[in-house]
């Protein structure tokens, strides 16, 4: 199940479903551990109301959810509705921006006109550092909560309404000895109030909840984190003594001035518009550790390739995510990414295809060998990409002494690699795995990644007075932008080809597959000027060949792509981050503003496939438009994020011209 929402503070992350429910929690890095759904298992943190003698868990789909109320903030919120139990239950969430605690906020309505007592139960599976060996959880007597621990990780739970603490709890197992979760024991309203357990263990806590007719009553529920049992009693009683309430409105407080701190006009967009804008830079910051590593994707649901998750550090990602926060005013975030790069960059000068948060190398399907002969196991791009942005970073913030500092142990490492990765032949790089971690060769789109890079490269090397290096580094991009034009465009196809192969005899062999990173990568990258004859045809060619046909319309990566592709569909799947390349182009075209126009309708749509909580997908449905594979998609909301200020900066131009 995609996640509605995430809230976050660098350190913890929370991952909401679509039934309100707790689906992820990360600590201490953002995307490594796994608290909830981990490697272990798929587990999740129940909500459920008790009332006229029957049980209504949030996952009975007699509860009508409502997230639109999430869009526009780092404060969860959504509205639960049981027609036939007469209740409503509204919900305010957040992760505090300082302190490593979860808020919720439950206000329980009675939809009826008779006074009734309901209970609220809130239940909890944890799965302590992705294992099912070794959980403690007991009743705590001493702060009348419920702990959940194992090694330095710890969780307390507490609940009150108004000063009265909780006082229903049970603790049990769950997932072994045929045991489905202790949460059932809430069925008929009462808990057994078992203190302790271990193993694999769960909790549940009840909240009664007298309502007036049409009376509400407030629960406040919160989950903090430490490594301790005497640290997690500390930041207890800060929340206790601070209350919830005044800790989720001084949270929604800094994350509005957060996400507003340069007072950026967007008058030009629409509300719509405005709101995805401030909830994507929002998105993009839950998922940057506060140590550096920026992850794809807290949604551990979807399987990525069927057997891990995208809660990884892919630098290629990383490095444009870093390059939208330099770009929005958030340098700091970036300069973060950029050491975490130089700090797990190979002895040999390249990054590896991805990394978990902590600086651990990720897992992968990428091979050693092909073909009986030794191979690196890299997307090029990658590295490639981390340069480019780096220099992006450095023409916004002048910080010379950070580029320094870095130039020995990363910038020169990296450009000599890619000097020396040449395939002899071509003069084009050597094959490696694209973008998209699929096909190994030599791509366009990676092969302007690295000329885009050589370039960033020669001109770190100006900088700092290593006039040697610099104009080889130049000569080489000038090679590789001669061999990207000779070998990669096809004048028959009308398009930059999507990768060249070479067999085990050596022979070269085209694949020309229409792929819109063959047409946006030689832009994006600098190779050629938007007005190039060759990239202008080749929007043509993508606007004819790769349009998704469907109601959702948008663009598909390319041909024939099979990813996600749901058998009721007449196309591959549109993506967020392909369309709204297409829109970048347009709008770096722009000559006038009614050239604005189409680009416009590019951002509207990317706000039209939103989720209600403003989360943006990886791709979607090209008919039906319903998200599939990971939500939110960190990459999508940054391209969006990108996309919004090129617009911006381009009306403000062509305005100012009239």
């Amino acid at each position: 199940m995609a996640r509605a929402f995430t809230i976050g503070n660098g350190n913890l992350l929370v991952g909401i479903d679509g039934r309100g429910q707790v689906r992820d929690i990360y600590f201490p890095f953002v995307g490594e551990s796994n608290h909830v759904s981990g490697a272990s298992g798929n587990f999740v943190h129940r909500i459920g109301v008790f009332a006229d003698g029957v049980m209504a868990w949030f996952d009975d789909p007699a509860w009508e959810f409502d997230f639109s109320g999430t869009s526009g903030t780092m404060i969860g919120h959504f509205i639960a509705r049981h027609h036939a139990l007469g209740i409503e239950v509204e919900a305010a969430d957040a992760v505090h921006n300082e302190h490593n605690v979860l808020i919720r906020l439950f206000t329980v309505r009675n939809l009826r006109e008779d006074e009734r007592t309901v209970k609220l139960f809130l239940a909890q599976q944890f799965r302590i550092g992705e294992s099912r060996r070794g959980d403690t959880a007991f009743y705590d007597p001493r702060v009348r909560a419920i702990v959940h621990y194992k090694g330095t990780t710890t969780f307390l739970v507490n609940a009150s309404r108004g000063a009265v603490q909780f006082t229903e709890y049970n603790i049990g197992l769950f997932g072994i000895e045929g045991r489905e979760g202790t949460y059932l024991d809430a069925m008929d309203g009462r808990l057994e109030g078992n203190p302790i357990e271990h193993g694999s263990v769960d909790s549940v806590i009840g909240v009664s909840c007298p309502l007036t007719p049409q009376g509400e009553c407030v629960v406040s529920y919160w989950v903090v984190v430490g490594e301790s049992v005497p640290a997690v009693h500390e930041l207890d009683a800060h929340v206790l003594k601070e209350t919830p309430e005044r800790l989720l409105s001084s949270t929604e407080a800094y994350w509005q001035a957060w996400a507003e701190k340069d007072g950026r006009d967007l008058s030009p967009l629409s509300t719509a518009m405005q709101t995805l804008f401030r909830r994507s830079l929002m998105v993009m910051r839950v998922h940057a550790d506060n140590r550096g590593g920026i992850i794809a994707s807290s949604d551990t649901d979807m399987l990525h390739h069927g057997r891990d998750t995208y809660s990884y550090v892919w630098p290629r990602d990383a490095a444009i995510i870093a390059h939208t926060f330099d770009r929005t005013g958030y340098p700091d975030v970036a300069k973060r990414f950029y050491t975490f790069a130089a700090s797990v960059r190979e002895p040999g000068g390249y990054l590896m295809h991805k990394y978990r948060s902590d600086g651990v190398l990720g897992s992968s399907w990428h091979a050693w060998m092909r073909d009986g002969r030794p191979c690196l196991p890299i997307q090029e791009d990658e590295t490639a990409t981390t340069i480019v942005m780096l220099w992006h970073h450095y023409e916004r913030e002048r910080d010379l002494e950070f580029i320094e500092s870095l130039y020995n142990s990363f910038i020169e490492p990296a450009a000599q690699f890619m000097a020396e990765f040449i395939e002899p032949t071509t003069g084009l790089p050597e094959p490696s795995y694209d973008l998209w971690e699929e096909k190994y060769g030599i791509s366009t789109y990676t092969a302007s990644s690295v000329y885009g890079a050589m370039m960033a490269a020669a001109r770190f090397a100006t900088l700092l007075g290593k006039d040697p290096d610099a104009r080889a580094y130049q000569a080489i991009a000038q090679r590789l932008q001669i061999a990207i034009g000779t070998h990669l465009y096809d004048p028959e196809l009308k398009m930059f080809v999507k990768q060249i192969m070479i067999d085990e005899a050596g022979n070269h062999h085209v694949d020309r597959t229409l792929d819109v990173s063959s047409f946006y990568g030689p832009f994006f990258f600098g190779v050629f000027e938007a007005e190039d004859e060759r990239l202008k045809t080749a929007l043509s060619t993508v606007e004819a060949k790769l349009s998704a046909p469907g109601a959702s319309q948008g663009y598909v990566r390319y041909e024939g792509d099979a990813y996600y592709r749901m058998h009721d569909a007449g196309s591959p799947n549109p993506w967020v981050v392909t369309t709204l390349w297409v829109a970048q182009y347009y709008i770096e075209r722009a000559r006038k503003l009614t050239d604005l126009k189409r680009p416009l309708e590019l951002l509207a749509w990317t706000v039209s496939h939103a989720a209600g909580s403003g989360m943006l997908a990886e791709q979607m449905h090209p008919t039906t438009r319903v998200h599939l594979s990971t939500a939110p998609l960190v990459w999508s909301h940054a391209e969006y994020v990108l996309a919004v200020e090129a617009y911006l900066e381009k009306y403000r131009a062509l305005t100012e011209e009239k």
